[in-house]
């Protein structure tokens, strides 16, 4: 099955935003956040603290959010060159075939770790860090998405 990919900004900066906020770490930072923002606004509202640990909280919250949802994936959009580039990939039986116009590569199965779905992409993880996203878009129809999905389920694991 030969797979001609093309990324668009928005939905790529959506999966980005998806990859971070689904890392187990991260999630536990904004529980720890959001846990301490609630306990020093209750804490306010009944004023037995002052203002200045409420505003820290709500002020690290606000960095957080803005870290995780706009400036992380815009940093990344920008530094990947492969988000710019027309791709053409192939899911073949042993292996994942990757051509540009500079050249091409392929990839055993497993040399991913397991892949993961998101309302846009197929998130293909090498490691924890380091992903190779297949636009949903890029398959024509709904039988073809399914097709991949199936593909990838035999080859790899699921998460």
């Amino acid at each position: 099955m030969k797979i001609a990919i093309t990324y668009e900004r928005a939905k790529v900066l959506q999966a980005l935003r998806y990859h971070f906020i689904s890392r187990s770490e991260v999630k536990i930072l904004l529980i720890l956040v959001n846990v301490f923002a609630l306990i020093s606004a209750g804490l306010f509202a009944f004023k037995l603290i002052r203002p200045f640990p409420f505003l820290i909280s709500s002020l690290l919250w606000f960095v957080l959010m803005l870290t995780f949802w706009f400036w992380l994936p815009r940093i990344i959009y920008s530094r990947t060159r492969t988000f710019k580039e027309d791709i053409d990939l192939s899911l073949r039986s042993e292996d994942i075939l990757i051509e540009t116009e500079k050249g091409y590569t392929t990839w055993g199965y497993q040399r991913f770790s397991y892949f993961m779905e998101s309302p846009y992409f197929f998130h293909l993880y090498i490691n924890d860090k380091s992903f190779f996203l297949i636009p949903k878009d890029a398959c024509t129809g709904d039988a073809d998405t399914v097709l991949v999905r199936q593909k990838l389920k035999e080859k790899m694991a699921f998460k």
